[in-house]
């Protein structure tokens, strides 16, 4: 009953932290970026060029969905149908978001918040929001869609980071807006220097969210290594096996202060598993001694597996 309780936990909060994620990647996009014209990359960089092309007739969300669905086909059968579980979930809850959100944020905060902050800060702040939003998705096995899909489907076999892969496709996205024509909202021509200038925030834009989704990743798979000392071992590990479904390692030891042997837990875990760890423990034992230390590297059955590169 503990296993079958913990997987429904599981599940509502994998999916509530996409949800949040999809709202901040929606927020930023809504909010600081399109009221400003404002390219960046991936799927959406490119619905962005449509809607500004289109005077705001094809709006984000419709052809971001558009472009997506061909990529999600593909993740299906590279990725498996888990992630494309939940990332028709993101791809849909951020497609009715982008087009919902540009109508329900009051001009007042889009003109206070975005507008009256120029653009470089709108920039920052909108990557910042679009690479914690992604971050977010990506860390529960989900996407928000387009170039996040291939970076995940190469990283599955390259050890590129997903913020590396999307850096370099945006670049390509971001340049090809030169090409194409631009209106405000208001319906007027954007002049080509402001389209120059829009090149160079959008690749602000791309260096900011992809450094940010990178930091957010590397923060959620760190690790810890435990050493755990107490009169209860057996049933310690008992509910980490059970429960927590983490290997333990029983190591023979002796207290050489008191020269009684002892059995020393070692148990490996992400570190956002920890503080259930610990309540756990603490139910077991309130006086178990323990070790807590920060490990990299950890590769394995439930962790990261090694990658290379084949020999041509």
């Amino acid at each position: 009953m503990a296993v079958l309780q913990k997987t429904a936990l599981t599940h509502v909060k994998e999916y509530s932290l996409i949800t949040l994620g999809i709202l901040l990647f929606v927020l930023g996009w809504s909010l600081f970026l399109l009221p400003n014209n404002l390219i960046g990359g991936g799927v959406t960089g490119i619905s962005s060029i449509i809607q500004y092309a289109t005077h705001g007739v094809v709006k984000v969300g419709y052809s971001y969905f558009f472009f997506n669905v061909g990529l999600l086909i593909a993740a299906l059968f590279v990725l498996g149908a888990g992630f494309g579980g939940k990332t028709v979930y993101a791809i849909v809850l951020a497609s009715v978001g982008l087009n919902l959100f540009q109508g329900l944020i009051p001009q007042e905060i889009i003109q206070a918040l975005a507008l009256d902050n120029g653009k470089l800060m709108s920039t920052i702040m909108g990557g910042i929001l679009v690479g914690v939003g992604i971050g977010m998705s990506m860390s529960q096995g989900g996407s928000t869609g387009g170039t996040d899909i291939v970076a995940l489907m190469v990283n599955k076999y390259r050890d590129v980071s997903p913020g590396r892969m999307i850096l370099m496709m945006d670049v390509v996205i971001i340049l090809s807006s030169l090409l194409v024509p631009s209106y405000t909202a208001a319906g007027e021509l954007v002049p080509w220097a402001d389209k120059i200038t829009t090149v160079v925030y959008g690749f602000i834009l791309v260096v900011v969210c992809s450094t940010v989704l990178d930091l957010y990743l590397s923060g959620s798979r760190q690790s810890v290594q435990l050493f755990i000392l107490s009169k209860k071992y057996e049933e310690i590990a008992d509910a980490i096996t059970r429960d927590l479904h983490r290997g333990v390692t029983v190591l023979n030891g002796k207290g050489w202060y008191t020269q009684q042997e002892a059995e020393v837990l070692m148990v490996i875990s992400r570190k956002t598993d920890l503080s259930l760890m610990l309540r756990y423990i603490k139910a077991i034992d309130p006086d178990a001694f323990l070790s807590v230390s920060s490990v990299t590297g950890v590769y394995g059955k439930g962790f990261d597996r090694i990658k290379l590169t084949s020999k041509k």
